[in-house]
């Protein structure tokens, strides 16, 4: 019989999604969702990450979420923040109390949210973000959820590395493919070019290179083209 523990649920889930069976994306959403259920007491969750060099609230599952932790992210303050750099535990028992993240508490407060946990996501030894529980409850978030939303976190950013080294490797590996196709037509055009102007291989390279630059057009473009057109069949005589 399944366990009727939400945290063990939710680790359970968990622990079966793999990461290549989506993207990066779905992954984080999947972690979103299954925290709300592992904390009940959350009535939303959200995943503070650097993205493009910036932190902001990658997933959620609210679409208050993200309005309300714009006022950290513009102002460089809050617990999420705060959470993400020191990996530490940071709670706010009543925003319309706290006075050590402002503008954050005003945010959340103005969108009914009372208390809100921030665990950091740490996979080895490196924060990787924040999980972020909202409540619209004063105090929801006690020893308990705490404690339970921190079982959480380590195993979610234990997923959440895992996926960024996967996606990571396989977008390389799709660069290094896409390379090597380049590098190949256009040593394909280089022959052409070599056979049709009777030049060297340098000399055939600087003319695709100045037909790029003439044109406006990528050099593995105007190869491709090149390598077309002497691969289509020519007419048959009459």
């Amino acid at each position: 019989m399944p366990s009727e523990d939400p945290l063990a649920r939710s680790l359970a889930a968990l622990s079966k999604f793999f990461v290549g069976d989506g993207t990066l994306e779905e992954t984080l959403n999947r972690v979103a969702h299954l925290a709300t259920e592992a904390v009940p007491a959350a009535d939303m969750a959200g995943l503070s990450m650097l993205v493009d060099g910036r932190a902001k609230t990658a997933v959620f599952t609210d679409e208050d979420a993200p309005e309300i932790d714009s006022a950290q992210y513009e102002t460089g303050i809050g617990p999420c923040l705060d959470a993400f750099r020191h990996q530490e535990i940071f709670r706010i028992e009543d925003t319309s109390k706290d006075e050590r993240w402002r503008a954050f508490s005003e945010a959340a407060a103005a969108h009914g949210i009372q208390s809100t946990v921030s665990l950091p996501l740490i996979a080895n030894h490196e924060g990787v973000g924040a999980l972020n529980f909202y409540s619209r409850s004063p105090a929801a978030f006690g020893d308990h959820e705490v404690e339970v939303g921190s079982q959480y976190a380590t195993q979610a950013a234990i997923v959440l590395a895992n996926s960024q080294a996967y996606w990571d490797a396989y977008q390389l590996s799709q660069d290094l493919s896409t390379a090597m196709r380049s590098r190949a037509v256009i040593e394909q055009a280089k022959g052409i070019l070599m056979g049709a102007q009777r030049c060297g291989a340098d000399e055939a390279f600087q003319i695709l290179v100045r037909a790029s630059q003439r044109e406006n057009r990528k050099l593995r473009d105007l190869a491709e083209e090149l390598v077309s057109r002497i691969e289509q069949p020519r007419p048959p005589k009459v």
